[in-house]
């Protein structure tokens, strides 16, 4: 065949081409104009929820302020929101509250970060040695159901009335439940990982650094904003028992002398400072879950 009557397949396959990326164009195009809208709508979503939230608090808050002033409810016993928040006002400008907040805070704080860290060992070390997790077993499942107030009495006798006997009370809420959850988590990573890094020849370290604790990763980060309710939950009831100073001790006193705004204003700053701390905890949680999704 002559040459020049040969078609030219090269030209001819220029359109099919200039077609199919045009319509790759096109898709990409709809995908994008998709995830815009998905996320317009995500973000009208979000604004609904919390616009709702505030006006639901803003009716119980008025509500309740009508409550009070009108005599609805007993004052005595359950106070209202503006003589809550004058004496609150009171209290931060005098500087008298201040004390409260610091000790507390610093109580909770240090019974979180220790009793996450001291779980997390403890289940590594059950999770490493089979044999003491046979041991131990019963004996986790008493603690954890005993009632830790009960402890509370042991722990100021032999640590003495003070910031350790707290922290000591605040571990024994939140060890045993870090370790539980954090332990179980290692024993449900799944068989057919671990069997592929064994016949890898990987050691006992390996297997644990490779595969068990980044596949509980998740868990150990959602363990830490469980421990935030109870670090609080633990440090109160150590305020209640001996504390001299601390936000506890500010319940306690109010009960005393029947100053129940005391009592309701201080609870609104534990729920303050705890919201705080949980919302933290909660941004640490997405920003390291997020690195965790990616690797």
């Amino acid at each position: 065949m002559d040459e020049r009557r040969r078609p030219d397949l090269r030209n001819a396959e220029k359109p099919e081409r200039a077609a199919v990326s045009g319509i790759q164009e096109d898709r990409l195009f709809w995908m994008s104009e998709l995830h815009v809208r998905f996320k317009k709508r995500k973000r009208r979503i979000t604004a609904a929820v919390v616009a709702t939230q505030a006006v639901l608090l803003l009716l119980f808050v008025s509500l309740w302020e009508a409550a009070g002033r009108n005599d609805w409810i007993d004052p005595l016993l359950f106070s209202y929101p503006s003589k809550m928040f004058l004496q609150l006002w009171k209290t931060m400008a005098d500087g008298s509250i201040w004390p409260h907040i610091g000790v507390t805070v610093t109580e909770t704080a240090a019974g979180f970060l220790l009793g996450t860290l001291l779980g997390t060992a403890i289940a590594a070390a059950l999770w490493w040695f089979p044999f003491l997790s046979r041991v131990f077993d019963p004996y986790l499942v008493v603690l954890n159901s005993m009632p830790k107030v009960a402890l509370g009495p042991i722990f100021i006798v032999g640590l003495g009335p003070g910031f350790m006997s707290i922290v000591a009370i605040t571990l024994s809420v939140t060890v045993i439940i870090t370790t539980l959850n954090i332990y179980n988590r290692f024993r449900e990573i799944d068989s057919g990982y671990i069997k592929v890094v064994r016949l890898l020849g990987a050691s006992r370290f390996q297997l644990f650094k490779l595969v068990i604790l980044p596949g509980s990763f998740p868990v150990i980060i959602s363990t830490l904003k469980v421990n935030v309710g109870l670090a609080w939950i633990g440090v109160i009831v150590g305020e209640f028992l001996v504390a001299k100073l601390g936000l506890g001790y500010l319940i306690i006193y109010g009960f005393q002398v029947f100053n129940f705004t005391l009592v309701l204003s201080s609870l609104i700053v534990i729920a303050v400072v705890a919201t705080v701390m949980y919302q933290l905890v909660a941004a640490l949680e997405r920003r390291l879950t997020a690195g965790w999704r990616e690797r």
